[in-house]
């Protein structure tokens, strides 16, 4: 069986940490909040929007923590309306291409929105790339398993054949959950000891790093 990679985006694909840590402060600033550090918010990435900015400002009632949301939505609307998009992490787009052309299937699972994931899938190629994708809209999000096995149901995989791929505890924590070999990267939002404490088997130290782990567990999958 065709083995299957399923990609988180921010912060594993695409370099959003400073867009995402520019729009927490813009919200922030909107409703007369201290401006939160990039440290305490990389540490919420990963998790839903909304899961996340309670988690990061937890006293919040629940009207103030909608309007949190809403003017953390409006900063990235506002920059993408000006033509912003984040750069993807050097050598992604060839490993992805050489992935499908090894025979892979694969998938995306993000804690991003929809409108997210259909702004990242219009970039070139992208959309035949993932066999399919899914977001913290879908249901339950990281680290709940409930996004990594519609993946494995969407693609038509097992467990054992199922390896994700994020740079945060939460993907990691997702995959040990769904059953799935979790495979952090070290170029993101969480560090490789946070991830590797989450369950992660192996924490990339690059794109050619990462390369050689996915052959490896290919090589393994086939040989179950």
């Amino acid at each position: 069986m065709r083995p299957l990679a399923v990609f988180d985006i921010d912060g594993t694909l695409v370099d959003s940490r400073a867009s995402i840590h520019q729009a927490a402060v813009d919200a922030a600033r909107a409703l007369g909040l201290p401006e939160p550090s990039y440290d305490r918010v990389r540490r919420i990435v990963g998790l839903s929007l909304h899961q996340a900015l309670h988690v990061l400002e937890p006293q919040l009632t629940d009207a103030e923590l909608a309007d949190f949301v809403a003017a953390f939505q409006d900063s990235f609307r506002r920059r993408y309306d000006a033509g912003h998009q984040e750069p993807l992490y050097s050598g992604v787009e060839d490993s992805l291409r050489r992935l499908k052309r090894d025979g892979w299937r694969l998938a995306l699972a993000t804690g991003q929105n929809r409108r997210g994931v259909a702004r990242n899938l219009a970039r070139t190629g992208w959309a035949e790339l993932f066999q399919s994708a899914h977001c913290a809209e879908d249901g339950p999000g990281k680290p709940d398993p409930a996004m990594l096995l519609a993946a494995m149901t969407a693609c038509d995989a097992c467990p054992a054949t199922t390896v994700m791929i994020g740079d945060t505890s939460h993907d990691a924590e997702m995959a040990v959950a769904a059953g799935a070999a979790p495979l952090g990267v070290a170029w993101g939002f969480h560090t490789a000891q946070e991830q590797i404490a989450a369950g992660a088997l192996h924490v990339a130290a690059d794109m050619p790093d990462l390369d050689a782990a996915l052959d490896r567990f290919a090589a393994g999958a086939k040989a179950a």
